[in-house]
């Protein structure tokens, strides 16, 4: 993925893993994983090689996949929607440099439970309000501007908009994007499927969450995936609580996964979330042997993203949007937690 093999990272965030593909082009929104060391750098470098570009431009030219299903490509992007100035900001917006993974873990007060509590809500309203826009001929576009006038309305700030340059205030990813899929003109069709991924910054706090919506009829391989990636999450979150090791939400997803035959990312990762957008702790999907145990009164999501086929990911020249590198289904769902003496507390959940 870099010009020198010593150059090959590993990548996290929502945002972790092994990327195999190489480039010299400045990923902003990305970060640099060593699990021996546990540090999180920035700013990692790749141009497109050969493979990615024979891998992308093969949406031009091989528009089916398995003859059903058109392959995912761009669409046009519409201008930046405004934000009025009385509204709260984040730090980071306006700079094309987000401020990668904050050290140490987002523990909270009394204050800031409920501050969490507020924008976990708004955050869990505002993505079962885009949930209800999904049919077949609506744009992402259309979705993203109905999500941007709600958050505001509420008084938040979309927390995507501006963060490391992205252009738009919500993620929507659609059938083998596997995450940050950027908001444009393309209608849903019919049996798509399409994960809808909403942060808001409330009076200071981010709340994080995102699931995986059906269009119209959506066949039974469709259907079961999003269904064992729900159950993914719900595992996850079962068996949290202070004290428990953050290795073990990974083995329990990858069990899970392995026991339907599907993939997971290892590439992106849960976080902390609170004050800031991305903290400690790294929140692992598959298993692993990573330290740490949980904390009481800690925010972090889990976000698992499954696969049918593959579980390269392959990122558009866009440098967000990322697909399976087989254009195989991919599904995902979030919450954002709150580890209390009885377990967790989901707090992005109507």
């Amino acid at each position: 993925m870099a010009v020198a093999k010593s150059l090959q990272p590993k990548i996290i965030s929502s945002f972790l893993g092994d990327f195999s593909l190489r480039s010299t082009q400045p990923l902003h929104h990305l970060f640099r994983f060593n699990p021996g060391s546990r540090k999180v750098s920035m700013r990692l470098s790749r141009t497109f090689s050969g493979l990615t570009n024979l891998l992308f431009n093969r949406r031009n030219d091989d528009e089916m996949v398995d003859g059903e299903r058109k392959r995912l490509r761009p669409g046009k992007l519409s201008p930046r929607r405004p934000v009025p100035d009385h509204i709260q900001k984040p730090p980071y917006v306006n700079s094309w440099q987000p401020p990668g993974i904050a050290s140490g873990p987002e523990i909270h007060d009394k204050k800031g439970q409920d501050g969490m509590r507020a924008s976990g809500q708004l955050a869990a309203r505002v993505l079962e309000y885009a949930g209800t826009l999904v049919k077949p001929g609506i744009t992402t576009d259309e979705i993203d501007e109905a999500v941007h006038q709600m958050i505001i309305e509420n008084g938040a700030y979309p927390s995507p908009l501006g963060y490391g340059g992205f252009p738009k205030s919500v993620c929507t990813s659609v059938n083998e994007c596997i995450c940050h899929g950027i908001p444009d003109s393309r209608p849903l069709e019919d049996g798509d499927i399409i994960n809808i991924d909403v942060t808001v910054y409330l009076n200071g706090y981010h709340g994080d969450t995102s699931a995986t919506f059906f269009c119209g009829n959506v066949d039974e391989e469709a259907k079961k995936l999003v269904q064992v990636t729900k159950e993914c999450l719900d595992k996850a979150i079962s068996i949290c609580g202070p004290g428990v090791e953050l290795k073990k939400i990974g083995k329990t997803i990858h069990d899970h996964a392995d026991r339907h035959s599907y993939g997971v990312v290892r590439q992106f990762v849960g976080h902390g979330v609170g004050r800031v957008f991305h903290a400690d702790p790294v929140v692992l999907h598959f298993r692993n042997n990573e330290v740490g145990r949980m904390a009481l009164n800690q925010t972090f999501t889990i976000e698992p993203m499954l696969t049918v086929g593959s579980i390269k990911p392959v990122m558009w020249d866009d440098n967000w949007t990322v697909v399976t590198e087989d254009a195989s289904l991919s599904a995902q769902f979030e919450h954002t937690i709150l580890i209390t003496e009885d377990g967790a507390e989901i707090l992005t959940k109507c």
